[in-house]
């Protein structure tokens, strides 16, 4: 999206991500017509950077240089863009274009990690922030496999991976809240506990309220260890403006300014809520971001095996009738050392 320090989203495939490489060699997906819009009719075509028809998936062949690199387009309005050819995607390792060997477009099932905040100043809001969760398992792959972390001053993993998801459902119903923030030590558990992960797709979905105040992890640590997992990060951000007068964002490095920064790294997003009713909806898009999007592999010109990290670009040229499009991918990867 492995090496010392693995390959995040953007990766070179492992005997984990082996079987997810096979089934994207077995799986016929159909073609949808040109431009079609997930959940939305498709607006009138605007300028703007853009992508390429069909989901077709031709077979990849698995190398140990393969890199594998999710891709999610959305529209203006953040509706997930459909439709898109390979070659309308153009892909760069360090600023030198690659040849994109291998596409595909499929809702592959995802392991999911959980993160969330029950500390005291969520208490006006944990109603909202369980429907989150209720929205996201409802909108969730049936082969999806999730996990709970739950955090105030210290972080708790209290369901580990499962395919049951109503026993998600059920632990988050029972959380109630107190206490301090351990932002970032629970974000850093959720990256351990995903090394058990099933599926070679990943996903760490925070909801949050505020900054971190009683973590061991520094920002630093966590910076590092974000860049070298091979997970994507959703950061769904509640103001303390919404149930009071706090101000917004909070001071500080560790608030939505870091949920954003962390976030983008990855692939992923910061969604800030400004009513609380937002919350299952941006929950469900997350979802639909999660089950629609364009899979790009390559082998690089030079693979360097020193454990040097690889930045990486995606381009995309709009076809006509399309709208104004937005990619989200990961920004680069660690490669394996010798």
């Amino acid at each position: 999206m492995q090496g010392a320090k693995g390959i995040g989203i953007g990766y070179r495939v492992t005997v984990r991500g082996l079987a997810w490489i096979l089934l994207l060699c077995s799986v016929a997906v159909c073609e949808q017509p040109k431009g079609e819009l997930a959940g939305a009719n498709r607006p009138e075509s605007n300028a703007g950077v853009s992508s390429d028809a069909g989901r077709s998936v031709t077979k990849i062949s698995v190398t140990s240089d393969l890199v594998v690199i999710p891709v999610t387009v959305t529209d203006g309005k953040g509706r997930v863009v459909n439709g898109l050819q390979k070659e309308h995607f153009t892909l760069y390792e360090d600023k030198v274009e690659q040849a994109i060997a291998q596409f595909a477009a499929e809702d592959a099932p995802v392991s999911i990690g959980l993160v969330f905040d029950s500390s005291g100043s969520m208490g006006p809001k944990l109603q909202k922030a369980r429907e989150a969760v209720a929205a996201l398992l409802n909108n969730a792959n049936p082969e999806d496999e999730f996990f709970l972390v739950q955090f105030n001053q210290r972080a708790e993993l209290v369901v580990g991976l499962t395919t049951q998801s109503e026993e998600i459902r059920r632990r988050a119903a029972s959380v109630y809240a107190s206490g301090s923030t351990a932002l970032l030590d629970a974000v850093t558990l959720a990256l351990n506990e995903m090394k058990k992960a099933g599926h070679s797709r990943k996903a760490i979905i925070i909801i949050s309220d505020g900054e971190d105040n009683s973590s061991h992890c520094s920002v630093n640590e966590l910076k590092e260890a974000v860049r070298a997992a091979d997970v994507l990060i959703y950061a769904i951000g509640i103001p303390d403006s919404i149930a009071s007068s706090q101000v917004w964002p909070p001071p500080g490095p560790t608030g939505s300014a870091l949920l954003s920064e962390i976030a983008k790294q990855t692939g992923g997003r910061l969604f800030e809520v400004t009513r609380l009713k937002q919350l299952p909806e941006i929950a469900a898009k997350i979802s639909a971001w999660l089950r629609n999007q364009y899979v790009l592999a390559y082998t690089p010109n030079n693979p360097e095996k020193n454990g040097g990290y690889h930045r990486i670009q995606v381009k995309i040229d709009k076809p006509k009738g399309f709208p104004r499009l937005h990619a989200f991918w990961r920004l680069g990867y660690y490669s394996p050392g010798q």
